[in-house]
């Protein structure tokens, strides 16, 4: 069976000023999203599952969706708050879901076969989704529980414009992944270094060459057994504060750290960009033209 490219696609935008995920960036009106499911098409997924937010679903459906369906497999599921495992509810005054972990448990009924996840306003490139297919393609037949991130360097990854959040890789001589860490507010500051806040709160110098995790992972369908043990343990430690959110990099690392779960980081040749602020545009679009230009797109995407 053909892997499922699952598409964090429910962000409120709040920092770009609208929804960026239907913002034109081609040269013929594409999105960035445009140009993923393109590259998850040609490296050979058979699907796409979009999880948005119930409240543009219409909007979505007819500005993106619409676009792949005589191509690929197109379905949707939606975000909501209150979608919780039992015994929990949502606390009062708690407006925003639970971040991008509670996101892709909202598939769990929804997708039965390996899958990988990104973010719907990150442009990854080509060689990223075909490193995602042959991870996929190099595991034993019947593995279900398998996991993988594709990473890309820090420094490639930052804003001109203002702070970026990223989970911080540490990996092993043999390319595994031994710890990764969620930073929030990551930016070059006025003495060249670059600064991010931990999950403590504490700030600290982060090295510019790092591997970070933009959120293109690969999982088998076990791993929604896995997540909802962890997002129920989130909850319960830490569901009744009003902006807690449970990220997909810090389940991997507690999987990694309980002996539950191996992750290979695979390396890749595309080079990474997105739009977290209105001025990042120009540089987005730009780099897809010089990408048309070299021909690793066509000039209208069909």
């Amino acid at each position: 069976m053909k892997p499922t490219l699952l598409v964090l696609a429910a962000g409120m935008g709040s920092r770009y000023g609208g929804l960026k995920q239907i913002d034109p960036m081609g040269p013929n009106g594409e999105t960035v999203l445009d140009y993923s499911v393109y590259d998850a098409i040609r490296a050979g997924f058979g699907r796409v599952v979009f999880i948005i937010r119930e409240d543009f679903a219409d909007a979505f459906r007819q500005g993106i969706g619409s676009r792949f369906a005589d191509r690929i497999a197109v379905d949707y599921v939606f975000q909501k708050l209150d979608d919780l495992p039992d015994g929990f509810s949502v606390p009062e005054g708690r407006e925003k879901p639970w971040g991008t972990a509670h996101a892709v448990r909202s598939a769990r009924h929804a997708v039965h076969e390996h899958f990988a996840v990104i973010n719907a306003d990150d442009f990854y490139g080509r060689d990223a989704y075909f490193r995602a297919t042959a991870f996929f393609d190099s595991l034993p037949p019947g593995t279900t529980n398998e996991l993988a991130l594709v990473g890309y360097p820090l420094e490639n990854t930052l804003s001109e414009h203002g702070h970026v959040n990223r989970g911080i890789c540490q990996i092993n001589e043999e390319g595994f992944l031994t710890n990764v860490e969620e930073y929030l507010d990551i930016e070059r500051e006025n003495d060249g270094l670059v600064r991010g806040n931990a999950l403590d709160g504490r700030r600290h110098v982060v090295t510019a060459g790092s591997l970070v995790s933009m959120n293109f992972w690969a999982f088998g369908p076990a791993f929604f057994g896995l997540l909802e043990e962890a997002f129920t343990r989130f909850l319960t430690e830490s569901g009744g504060q009003l902006k807690s959110e449970c990220y997909i990099p810090t389940v991997v690392d507690h999987l990694i750290h309980a002996g539950h779960a191996r992750c290979p980081v695979l390396t890749t040749t595309s080079q990474w960009f997105g739009v977290t602020y209105p001025q990042d545009k120009p540089v987005v679009v730009e780099s897809i033209q010089r990408l048309i230009a070299a021909g690793e797109y066509p000039d209208k995407l069909s």
